[in-house]
């Protein structure tokens, strides 16, 4: 497998399945054309050479600099085009750059990340990593699930520094790792500690899989140790909080635990719609805010699904030659909401209504007056009657209630509050996708 297809293979696991098909997979590697600075492939068509490139250009020399530490620059030419033997001028290429430097995606910036009241601590706290390297915060441990902006985070400060000049090396766990095991087979550990131990900034993803690995995690030490020594920042992020981490040793913890830990909770709904709306302007798609409202409804947590989400919906749109109304959004999400009513169950509804309404589950069916259960207690009823095939009657005799003419009442005022406050029917929205996608 030539370096090219590599790169591809590695593409279709990172975008939508029907992207890979429709347009990834129409393209070759000109391996003739390309060389360490310049790759190019060969598309049947105009379409899908623009296409290509816009939408993926900086993806593919990204991936190209994983594998080679080169920037280049990425052509998407017709099959059929000939090309001069030599570049339109001599100037080297902007993009070109050392192995020597990190390997960071250009988009991950602070401009381009969206703030909310789940990662504002986050962000601020990066930022000011960002400003004053070595400083303060050092290390800055971010730690959160999977898809809410770690990687973001760390990869713009390394974004923000490397603009100034400074050094900066940015790794997952498993390049370390790897990376250290190909030094001491080659027994040129002066290289690897040349590379690691002189950076401005060390920046390490999912530190969590350091687990298990002993004699990297002693590497590690060290280097951690020379870094500090030096004044220089470490940036680590994980999928929980150090003290959670299994199979690590206790002195790398603690001094995990040295810094500022930032902690990232999953976006609210508010967040959400923002995100959406930067997600369309950086990737040139628009949509009407109903639209916008519905897919953050379908979005559970995980941000990331909003870029898959985007480029399934502009695929299809393109391919059919239609607008993006609500009800194409609709069509085309069906799968991924699951919108079925067979498996849903009383208890799966009053699970998520508790967890997000912060009340306890068996507060919902009890007999408390409160203001908060007694909201969490209609909106439960409402969601039931709508997503499962009980009866008012068998509502009633489940929840508590006198009889089905309570349900009656509770349906009607949850449907006034839907359509006097838009707010309110977005959040029923939400609830109702969260149980649809865990039936």
């Amino acid at each position: 497998m030539n370096i090219g297809a590599t790169v591809l293979h590695q593409l279709k696991k990172e975008i939508p399945q029907i992207e890979y098909e429709r347009y990834i997979k129409q393209i070759e590697f000109n391996v003739e054309e390309s060389k360490s600075d310049l790759v190019t492939f060969n598309a049947p068509n105009i379409l899908v050479a623009n296409w290509i490139k816009t939408k993926y250009g900086a993806r593919l020399a990204h991936l190209f600099e994983l594998q080679t530490g080169v920037r280049p620059t990425v052509e998407v030419t017709l099959a059929h085009a000939k090309k001069s033997s030599k570049p339109e001028n001599d100037t080297p290429s902007k993009n070109n750059k050392p192995a020597t430097q990190s390997l960071l995606n250009p988009s991950y910036t602070f401009d381009n990340f969206v703030q909310g009241s789940s990662n504002e601590f986050a962000y601020t706290a990066a930022l000011n990593v960002a400003k004053e390297p070595g400083r303060i915060y050092n290390p800055l441990f971010i730690y959160g699930g999977v898809g809410l902006g770690k990687t973001h985070l760390l990869q713009a400060i390394g974004n923000y520094c490397q603009d100034q000049g400074k050094r900066v090396i940015y790794v997952t766990t498993e390049q370390f790792t790897n990376d250290f095991i190909q030094q001491v087979r080659n027994k040129t550990m002066d290289r690897f500690h040349e590379k690691y131990r002189l950076a401005d900034l060390l920046l390490i993803d999912d530190v969590q899989f350091l687990s298990g690995k002993h004699q990297t995690q002693e590497e590690f030490f060290h280097t951690f140790e020379a870094l500090k020594n030096n004044q220089s920042q470490i940036i680590l992020t994980s999928d929980r909080d150090p003290k959670q981490i299994v199979g690590i040793d206790d002195r790398l913890i603690s001094r995990f635990e040295w810094g500022l830990k930032a902690d990232i909770q999953p976006p609210g709904l508010e967040t959400k719609i923002e995100i959406i709306k930067k997600k369309c302007l950086i990737n040139k798609v628009s949509l009407q805010k109903n639209v916008i409202e519905y897919i953050a409804t379908v979005i559970d947590t995980n941000a990331r699904e909003i870029e898959g989400i985007l480029s399934k919906l502009h695929a299809y749109s393109k391919m059919m030659d239609k607008e993006l109304t609500l009800e194409f959004t609709k069509d085309i999400l069906k799968e991924h909401i699951k919108e079925t009513q067979e498996h849903i169950t009383t208890e799966d509804i009053i699970t998520i209504v508790s967890k997000e309404l912060h009340i306890k589950p068996s507060d919902i069916r009890s007999k408390s007056r409160k203001q908060d259960i007694v909201y969490a207690r209609r909106v439960a009823i409402y969601l039931t009657r709508n997503l499962t095939k009980y009866t008012m009657p068998e509502l009633a005799k489940f929840y508590g209630l006198n009889d089905h003419t309570s349900v009656s009442h509770t349906m009607k005022a949850i449907q006034k509050l839907i359509q006097e406050d838009a707010n309110f029917k977005l959040r029923i929205d939400e609830l109702s996708n969260k149980i649809l996608s865990k039936s």
